[in-house]
């Protein structure tokens, strides 16, 4: 009996995890690439979140290497030595903001060890304003500022990691739990009084970037990194979350309980889309918090 062979159309789009494969990054230098917008994505019909379509793979598999490059983040010894300068001068730029951590991970002493995206210290060297910082003694000012205690590595971290964050919400609401996302509860519950509201918010508060089992030690710290903790960073996500709600109030009411589907523990509300804990970078929203990025992190030794 002759029997007929159907060829399986190619499927047009394809998961995060089978696109890093074939462009050889990584997940967490194809999350970044994602949150840079150097790589495309797509939702996926199906309702499954976002995928990436066969002619982005396509188009992107021809220059693969300068893709790698542009999203390779480093350490301090690795960036120092790409900026041709002490590591001792290279942390002093990082705690003064001059450059911006993309990522961290804790060492096995649980210290915090920060990451750099090579491409940004590459720019930062080769800006002639910025050559003064690279010889001589760190200007007066700026000494004043690290005998202050000054170290703004993990608030930066939040800033950029909230922009990411922004850039993948899908909706005003989404956007408010994004900001409540780095928050104490406490602080979330005086920024938005209303009940319904604020349970809506918190349905869309994102985790922090996941280190360790829940509850272990490396995971109180991811805890500790994401919530602002000095009394002006405090305040400006505050008034942000505020903003952010009367914004989605106007867009469309918080549903009451009532009015709310019912929803099994086996399909909770669907969180924000996160950053993988290797690739944080830089967007649009972040990039205008670095004039307020200012503060003092605990336990951060590299």
């Amino acid at each position: 009996m002759t029997g007929t062979t159907i060829a399986r159309p190619r499927q047009l789009t394809c998961t995060f995890s089978r696109a890093a494969r074939e462009l050889g990054l990584r997940r967490g230098e194809f999350d970044l690439a994602v949150h840079l917008g150097r790589i495309r994505t797509v939702p996926d019909e199906g309702g499954g979140g976002r995928r990436v379509s066969r002619s982005e793979i396509e188009r992107l598999q021809v220059r693969a290497d300068t893709l790698r490059e542009s999203v390779r983040a480093v350490g301090t010894t690795e960036g120092a030595a790409l900026m041709e300068i002490p590591a001792g001068r290279f942390t002093r730029f990082a705690k003064l903001g001059l450059v911006t951590p993309v990522n961290w991970y804790p060492n096995r002493y649980r210290a915090v060890v920060w990451l750099y995206l090579a491409d940004e210290l590459r720019q930062f060297a080769a800006d002639e304003k910025n050559a003064r910082l690279f010889t001589g003694r760190t200007p007066e000012e700026l000494r004043d500022r690290l005998r202050a205690g000054a170290d703004q590595r993990a608030r930066n971290w939040r800033g950029r990691h909230c922009g990411f964050l922004l850039r993948a919400a899908g909706g005003p609401w989404e956007r408010a739990g994004v900001v409540a996302g780095f928050l104490d509860p406490g602080e979330i519950d005086d920024a938005v009084t209303d009940p319904h509201e604020r349970a809506y918010v918190q349905a869309f508060r994102p985790a922090p970037p996941a280190h360790g089992a829940p509850g272990s030690p490396t995971a109180l710290l991811a805890e500790e990194l994401m919530t602002a903790d000095e009394p002006d960073e405090i305040d400006w996500f505050r008034n942000d979350l505020a903003r952010a709600v009367t914004e989605a109030r106007t867009f469309r009411p918080a549903p009451h309980p009532a009015e709310q589907p019912h929803r099994s523990a086996a399909h909770p509300p669907r969180p924000v889309a996160q950053a993988q804990h290797q690739a944080p970078a830089q967007s649009g929203p972040a990039h205008g918090l670095r004039g307020w990025l200012r503060r003092r992190s605990p336990r951060l030794a590299h």
